[in-house]
């Protein structure tokens, strides 16, 4: 008889950098022990998989008005709480380093390099007008029948 491999997935619906760090820890944590591992970002979640740099795109009013206000990149993610201007994740990202500790675009590629599904909400991409030329190279497009075909037969399922 042959073990079915445990699965996790996560959904990523926060923006803020302290969630997607647990999310990302987590999803780490998961992968080491051999699960499958799925992170759906959907909404704020799909700013930890925003490139840095801004690309020159052709969208509209309100698609552009959503790229300026919204952060570029995990690194720029805000904290949920004790955000302080944006002081709050520069005090964060001190006491990480001072810790040895992964920053959050060290665990997206650690999550990459382990092999975590890493996929983009195709319809909140829609809503927000963001574009894959936006988003980190090698990841997944799907819709919510995806993560549920995911989900369905999950070992471990977390919204965060």
């Amino acid at each position: 008889m042959t073990e079915q491999k445990k699965t996790t997935n996560i959904i990523l619906f926060s923006g803020d950098y302290d969630k997607a760090m647990a999310a990302y820890i987590i999803a780490n944590g998961a992968a080491a022990y051999d699960h499958e591992v799925t992170i759906f970002h959907t909404f704020w979640g799909l700013n930890a998989l925003r490139k840095d740099e801004p690309l020159a795109l052709k969208k509209g009013f309100l698609e552009k008005m959503f790229a300026r206000m919204m952060p570029r990149g995990a690194d720029k993610m805000g904290l949920s709480n004790m955000n302080f201007a944006g002081m709050g994740p520069k005090m964060i990202k001190h006491v990480i380093k001072k810790h040895n500790a992964m920053t959050l675009p060290q665990l997206v590629e650690t999550a990459r390099e382990q092999d975590v599904k890493l996929v983009a909400c195709t319809m909140t991409m829609d809503l927000l007008g963001l574009q894959q030329e936006e988003l980190l190279e090698n990841i997944e497009y799907a819709g919510v029948a995806a993560y549920l075909a995911d989900a369905e037969d999950g070992n471990v399922n977390l919204f965060i």
